[in-house]
């Protein structure tokens, strides 16, 4: 979406900012109005950042709206600093440290343990503005005498006095956010961002490091509130202590919540409805203290009835007219040996190959000596000493609650062993971060899909891709993500190699069952894998389902190491060159698939006479 309209949505954004100091005085806006709307706006955007597009829900923004605002008020109230936009680019600077501080802490936490430490650090932060730091902060006082915006050029200096001049200054800085904010999102940062919203644990075993990104992300939103702040004391001619309060940050998230959340334009809409209603309620109406309970009444119902927020209406209402809201029917998949050579054809020649199998060589490339797994007094795993082959096919089968899954977890370094050692290719990997073994090229697909069921499947090709060509982090959040050198051709040839090349632009909500497990390993072989763990590719199929995958898989082998979990015994056998038996959390036997068959140990721990069945 953002590919497609970008630059057009900027010259939109502009004229409307040209425009609004002419025509929202006349839908009752006073101008002072209509100034904090930009501010409000700003600080809107990077919260909309931070929560809209990477979930992170932060109930303490307001420090960080305070603490720029308190120190470009300090340089220009308490020192003989007369630079303006130095004291807010000095500000914005200064909360980068302290969200960069905060952030290393709030973040060690997820879910509702991070938003809850937000809370505590705000007011811990408002605690400071009153109490220590009051010399400097002016305490319950605030910093009066904040100059108004103005802006040296060379022997020269414009001032913006009036409310309609300090518009121009503060739509100024509102385009500028925006633009920036834009580009953060059309870039490959922000495709990551959306993976780590719609799932981090799959961002990270695709080979990002999502706690660097969030924390990245988390600055950004922290700068964007620091220099709102500083903005706050120019249009109030003074710094008020109130900035710092728990409410302010209640008041970004509703904002942000009214006007669309993930949308970058919902902050600036939702400020705009809630300044004006405010003004409404308590200047016009003069409603006292109760103008808050109705208020809240509102964005209540709000929330409920505009569940994508004004935004959303706005795009739906542009949909109606330009006849464009019809809902985009799921195209319908051809036979599958019409979609083998459909997508075959649409692989470009000469695309870079990188999903495709590395040559074949001899020796051990996954060994692992003695691994335990004990939760507590269970063992889910005990003492398994296990070998692959480079180019080998081997099938791990066993009775339901045998290990299987928590042992591919240690294998892919998502869960750590109790004790033993995991060597890929002769290094000890067996304290490596899932991310890291990604990248050195071990990767698995999930029993339970994990996708990004917000994201296309183009979009979810994109997300593994990148993990191989940027590596585990990478601050280019400003360069477009179709720039990204091969990215393009790599992602075709992914979805050319699970057949879902005719899909690319589906959401993934909109894909049959089959296709989705189709997608499933498409992730994990779009990280270019030397050793492919697939965690039951068959599960939940049916009979069609499984046959066409089964031939799906047999194609993708050639040439390539893989282990393969799964209960279809037929299917399997069908695929595998060696299988192993684990029976307990232990290793019961080693074999080749007909040699498994026969074997009576594991005819009585699985298999319930499989021999005679096949004799």
């Amino acid at each position: 979406m953002f590919r497609q309209r970008a630059f057009i949505v900027e010259l939109i954004t502009l004229a409307v900012l040209i425009a609004v100091p002419f025509v929202l005085p006349h839908l009752g806006f006073n101008q002072s109005t209509i100034n904090r709307i930009m501010i409000w706006g700003l600080v809107g955007i990077g919260f909309d950042l931070l929560f809209g597009f990477t979930g992170l829900l932060s109930f303490g923004q307001s420090a960080f709206f305070g603490t720029g605002g308190m120190i470009a008020a300090y340089l220009l109230t308490l020192t003989s600093f007369t630079n303006v936009v130095g004291a807010l680019i000095i500000g914005t600077l200064g909360t980068a440290v302290v969200g960069f501080l905060v952030g290393m802490v709030a973040l060690r936490s997820t879910g509702i343990y991070f938003a809850m430490i937000t809370v505590a650090i705000a007011e811990v932060f408002f605690f400071l503005e009153f109490n220590p730091l009051a010399a400097f902060t002016g305490g319950e006082n605030g910093l009066p005498g904040v100059p108004r915006p103005s802006v040296g050029l060379g022997s020269m200096t414009l001032h913006f006095n009036t409310h309609f001049e300090q518009y121009a200054f503060f739509a100024f800085w509102f385009f500028v956010g925006l633009v920036i904010a834009l580009r953060i999102v059309r870039s490959p940062v922000g495709a990551i961002m959306r993976a780590i919203r719609d799932n981090p644990l799959r961002a990270e075993a695709l080979g990002h490091n999502t706690h660097r990104y969030k924390l990245m992300i988390f600055v950004i939103a922290a700068m964007y509130a620091g220099f709102a702040g500083g903005l706050l004391g120019m249009v109030q001619g003074f710094m008020p202590p109130d900035a710092f309060m728990f409410e302010t940050s209640g008041e970004i998230i509703m904002m942000t919540a009214i006007g669309g959340i993930g949308t970058l334009f919902g902050p600036v809409l939702g400020a705009a409805t809630w300044l004006l209603l405010s003004d409404l309620f308590q200047t016009t109406l003069q409603l006292g203290a109760s103008w808050k309970l109705l208020l809240g009444i509102i964005f209540v119902l709000l929330v409920i009835f505009l569940r994508r927020g004004l935004v959303g209406v706005v795009v739906d209402i542009f949909r109606l007219v330009t006849g464009n809201g019809k809902k985009r029917q799921p195209a319908t998949a051809p036979e599958p040996a019409a979609r083998v050579h459909r997508d075959a054809a649409a692989a470009p020649a000469g695309s870079n190959p990188a999903p495709q199998a590395a040559p074949r060589k001899g020796g051990t490339i996954l060994q692992t000596r003695g691994i335990t797994k004990q939760y507590g007094g269970l063992k889910a795993n005990s003492d398994i000493t296990f070998s692959v082959e480079y180019g080998e096919i081997r099938g791990i089968i066993g009775p339901n609650g045998a290990g299987k899954s928590t042992f591919f977890k240690m294998l892919t370094c998502e869960v750590p062993p109790t004790s033993g050692t995991i060597e890929f290719e002769g290094r000890d990997i067996t304290g490596l971060g899932v991310a890291d073994v990604c990248h050195l090229g071990l990767s698995k697909s999930y029993q339970i899909n994990q996708l990004f069921d917000g994201e296309t499947v183009r979009e979810n090709l994109t997300i593994a891709v990148l993990g191989r060509l940027r590596g585990r982090f990478r601050m280019d959040f400003l360069k477009s993500l179709h720039r990204v050198r091969e990215l393009d051709a790599d992602v075709l040839e992914a979805a050319a190699l699970v057949h879902l090349t005719h899909r690319l632009d589906a959401n993934v909500s909109e894909l049959a069952y089959g296709e989705k497990r189709r997608l499933e390993v498409g992730l994990a072989l779009a990280t270019n894998p030397k050793l492919l763990l697939l965690d039951e590719p068959l599960a939940g199929m049916s009979a069609e389902e499984r046959v066409e995958t089964v031939a799906l898989l047999k194609s993708i082998a050639r040439d390539r190491t893989m282990v393969i979990i799964d209960h279809d015994m037929d299917s399997l056998f069908e695929l595998v060159e060696k299988v192993t038996v684990l029976q307990e959390g232990k290793l019961l036997v080693e074999g080749t698939p007909e040699e498994i068959k026969k074997n009576p140990l594991v005819q009585e721990a699985y298999l319930g006479g499989m021999e005679e069945e096949v004799a």
